[in-house]
């Protein structure tokens, strides 16, 4: 054999194993808004679909979300979008589509994402709801439950200030169902446990700067509260503020709603109000995931989860804490 033939048969000897360590790289990655578990094999795959917020309840859906995937990444693989509207969630459930997914947990807060999800039961895609009620046959739905809510805020004030008193409650007109059956919880529940209970009721918004505005108002006009049923836990803070640079110290609860990180560091804090927070938590979102995985495993599921009601405050909020969450 010649010099150069047999130069090119080691160069070839040498070449052929290199090329095929080449081709079996995993070029998988995890940028951006979106998480691609890798190759799926014989996992199920799970796509999920949540707005594009950076902080607050609705950033903390697709922090969970992502965090459970994450555990169950022996069962499945996946792949996480975040979107600003309906136009960029449907063309990133189409991708969802495109990519194969087994099952879609969407949080779909944009109006116009029946005719999309539609579509992903189409090609046969299970399709579960996080929290929002969407008007398309087939989607199951996983959320908490904002009436039990209002109940239990009613126990608590009930169990704290007894069955006579001063109470405010902070309803928000403009969010609607979620305003009315925490209010309807809380009225109803008091009619029957403490129809005595006086009840000053007056209308804010979600935010903390609201809750501050409206309740310093609201303490000018009112000698005496006892307790304030407050239906969420930003409102909350800003009303605790109200009552801190107005120095009263009658009231003695303060209700919320969510299960805020920040929230649930001031319990401890404020030793001479009761602070509650009755959860509808972002990490609701978990059972969601969970939900999905059983329904492509065969098991019997409910087209609707009702997740009840946790109370926490002073006494159990360190069980809550998470450093990681956005919210």
């Amino acid at each position: 054999m010649s010099k150069f033939l047999k130069v090119f048969a080691l160069f070839v000897l040498i070449m052929v194993p290199a090329l095929a360590a080449c081709g079996s790289e995993d070029t998988s990655s995890n940028g951006g808004d979106s998480g691609d578990s890798g190759d799926s094999g014989d996992k199920y795959k799970i796509g999920i679909l949540a707005p594009a917020v950076t902080h607050g309840w609705v950033a903390a859906v697709a922090y969970h979300a992502e965090a459970r995937a994450k555990e169950l990444s022996e069962e499945i693989d996946y792949k996480i979008h975040t979107s600003s509207d309906a136009s960029e969630m449907t063309s990133q459930l189409d991708d969802l589509i495109t990519w194969g997914a087994d099952a879609i947990v969407a949080f779909p807060q944009w109006e116009g994402m029946e005719v999309p999800i539609q579509r992903a039961l189409d090609e046969g895609i299970e399709v579960v709801n996080f929290d929002i009620v969407i008007d398309v046959e087939g989607v199951y739905r996983v959320a908490g439950d904002n009436y039990d809510m209002g109940v239990q805020g009613a126990n608590y004030v009930v169990d704290k200030i007894g069955t006579e008193g001063e109470v405010v409650l902070l309803e928000v007109p403009s969010s609607g169902s979620v305003s009315e059956l925490r209010k309807s919880g809380f009225l109803e529940t008091i009619e029957e446990i403490a129809p005595d209970m006086n009840i000053h009721t007056y209308a804010t918004q979600f935010t903390r700067e609201d809750g501050l505005k409206d309740f310093a108002d609201i303490l000018t006009s009112l000698d005496k509260i006892d307790a304030v049923f407050s239906l969420d836990d930003e409102t909350s803070i800003g009303v605790l503020q109200a009552i801190s640079e107005a120095g009263r110290t009658d009231i003695q609860v303060v209700t919320g709603g969510g299960g805020m990180q920040e929230y649930f560091e001031m319990m401890p804090e404020n030793e001479d109000i009761w602070i509650q927070s009755a959860l509808y938590s972002p990490a609701m979102v978990k059972d969601a995931v969970d939900t999905a995985v059983k329904i492509l495993k065969g098991e019997s599921v409910e087209m609707e989860t009702i997740i009840p009601t946790t109370v926490v405050d002073r006494d159990n909020y360190e069980e809550f804490l998470d450093s990681g969450s956005p919210y």
